[in-house]
């Protein structure tokens, strides 16, 4: 653990406290307190081990939004009970996104069962104001505000971007907990976050908001009773460092008829990296050596590994049709058409013989985007990317158009 010249406190909550970094101005470090709370420190007792059960969790979260490609204030772990961030001005704002129906919504909507399931998800917004309870906002409320944070203004614009980027983050992390066989039950996003969830179909509650259920709806805090709240805290940090895991591993390999094909593939392979997928290149040709591409076929069939083949051959390909027709893998046509004879040439890659299933996508990183949405099907950690890649070019979009139209005012 590195030393750091730790300044004054800039802050403190019920769970935290965050110090300014001498050494590396922008940071702070946020530290968790041994400290559980319930009903806004109505109830409040010492939990000893908390902050670093706590803080492990919530670092690994935040490593699998960040490796995911969710931008987030997160730096990097610290020591057992801290870590760093970059120094933000909150918005006292709480996103609530929900999936199942339970707790306070029941309590505000009478009439809905419980177990009710979202689809899509439910948003809600919560004032931060301890005194009265937070209260629901609508979008509305939010807007007519007008916060102005850190010299950025909180408009349709940001208030858009921020309720998409709470259902990302959401989906991502109910992805994730899938794997663990735990329904991802709603989630608070107040810059950073919290979660709920039930492991299975919901055989016990064991998340922050649900332990702290538990723990406000006490008789009598006992000893046995605070061992049985700190059990459900350590089995959500167990489980939650898996969610950095792989659950299968797959590759890419990619084919192409000749070397001039190599700045067209390693497109590919550049492509199927930033997805965490492996990508092999090699070169044969259907036409030439119909025997090697089948011995390097079943080269890569013969090991188990999950593999997704890309045939690059322009001209006439007969690669993707004879990888196509003796494998049950996937395989996808990505020729690299020239000006001249393109429009000629890729009617060999989309006119298929009967019996053959091969796709055609003409950019290269398309084609690596195509064989990770096949991966993501099994694995988490791929999805996540995809997911996340798919708010940030939204977000993109709308940052854009917002200074388009200041541009035009």
């Amino acid at each position: 653990m590195s030393t750091l010249k730790i300044g004054k406190q800039l802050n403190e909550g019920k769970t935290k406290q965050i110090f300014e970094l001498l050494d590396q101005p922008g940071l702070v470090l946020v530290q968790s307190k041994d400290q559980i709370t319930a009903g806004n420190a109505v109830r409040k007792d010492q939990m000893e081990g908390k902050a670093a059960i706590a803080n492990r969790t919530t670092s690994c979260v935040f490593k699998l939004l960040q490796e995911s490609g969710i931008k987030t204030a997160f730096v990097k772990q610290h020591s057992d009970t801290a870590f760093i961030a970059a120094h933000c001005e909150m918005i006292p704002i709480e996103w609530v996104c929900r999936r199942v129906a339970t707790g306070s919504f029941l309590k505000r909507n009478p009439g809905v069962k419980e177990g009710y399931r979202f689809t899509p998800v439910k948003m809600e917004m919560f004032f931060k104001d301890d005194a009265n309870n937070d209260p629901q906002w609508s979008e509305e409320q939010l807007l007519e505000a007008k916060f102005n944070l850190a010299g950025l203004s909180i408009g349709q614009c940001e208030v858009d971007i921020m309720n998409r980027s709470t259902v990302a983050i959401f989906e991502i992390l109910e992805k994730a907990w899938a794997t663990q066989n735990c329904t991802l039950v709603d989630m608070k996003v107040c810059r950073p976050r919290n979660a709920a969830l039930y492991p299975g179909d919901r055989p016990r509650r064991c998340d922050r908001q649900r332990f702290l259920e538990v723990y406000r709806d006490l008789k009598e805090v006992t000893p046995e009773a605070m061992q049985m709240v700190k059990r459900n805290f350590e089995w959500v940090s167990e489980r939650v460092k898996l969610l950095l895991e792989h659950q299968a591993s797959g590759r890419v390999v990619v084919l192409m008829g000749s070397t001039s094909d190599l700045a067209h593939c390693e497109k590919i392979r550049k492509a199927c990296t930033s997805y965490g997928i492996p990508c092999i290149l090699r070169v044969t040709s259907a036409h030439k050596g119909p025997d090697e591409t089948l011995r390097i076929k079943a080269e890569y069939e013969g090991d188990g590994v999950p593999t997704v083949f890309v045939a690059v051959a322009g001209r006439s390909n007969g690669l993707g049709p004879v990888m196509s027709g003796n494998t049950a893998y996937p395989v996808i046509n990505c020729p690299p058409l020239t000006p001249d004879w393109g429009a000629q040439d890729v009617w060999s890659s989309l006119r298929m013989p009967s019996g053959l299933g091969c796709s055609t996508i003409l950019s290269p990183e398309a084609s690596a985007q195509f064989a990770a949405q096949i991966f993501g099907l099994t694995d988490h950690l791929v999805w996540c990317k995809l997911r996340a890649s798919m708010l940030n070019t939204w977000v993109s979009l709308k940052l854009a158009d917002k200074k388009l139209q200041a541009c035009s005012l």
